[in-house]
């Protein structure tokens, strides 16, 4: 999966584990899992953003695991980022396991991991 530049995702990365580190303490798995979902869609957004054209969408999705002429159809959508990044066609190539292969670290994840039982 084409990644995101290598500077953004240090960066999410610092900002994700500083802000859990601080919120360690208070019951808020349920907060962050919201969040992480829309952190999820936000992230599918500026990938298919970043692919630009219809033929480097294509080839990517065929890279995914879509056929050839679902990744046609899909790749020339005229829908917005957001809502593409909604959809089943991201949601099924473009997915959490695929985003935490790539380096991706989510809010929830490190929470459940640093979170202090009391």
């Amino acid at each position: 999966m084409p990644a995101v530049r290598r500077d953004l995702k240090e960066a999410l990365s610092q900002y994700i584990k500083g802000w859990v580190q601080y919120f360690k303490l208070a019951d808020m798995k349920m907060l962050l899992v919201s969040v992480d979902k829309w952190y999820r869609r936000r992230l599918r957004m500026v990938i298919w953003k970043q692919w630009k054209l219809g033929k480097t969408r294509k080839r990517n999705l065929e890279r995914l695991g879509i056929n050839k002429s679902k990744a046609y159809m899909w790749a020339n959508t005229r829908k917005g980022y957001w809502h593409i990044a909604g959809s089943y066609i991201l949601a099924t190539t473009i997915t959490t396991e695929r985003l935490r292969l790539a380096g991706y670290v989510f809010l929830s994840d490190y929470f459940i991991k640093v979170k202090v039982v009391s």
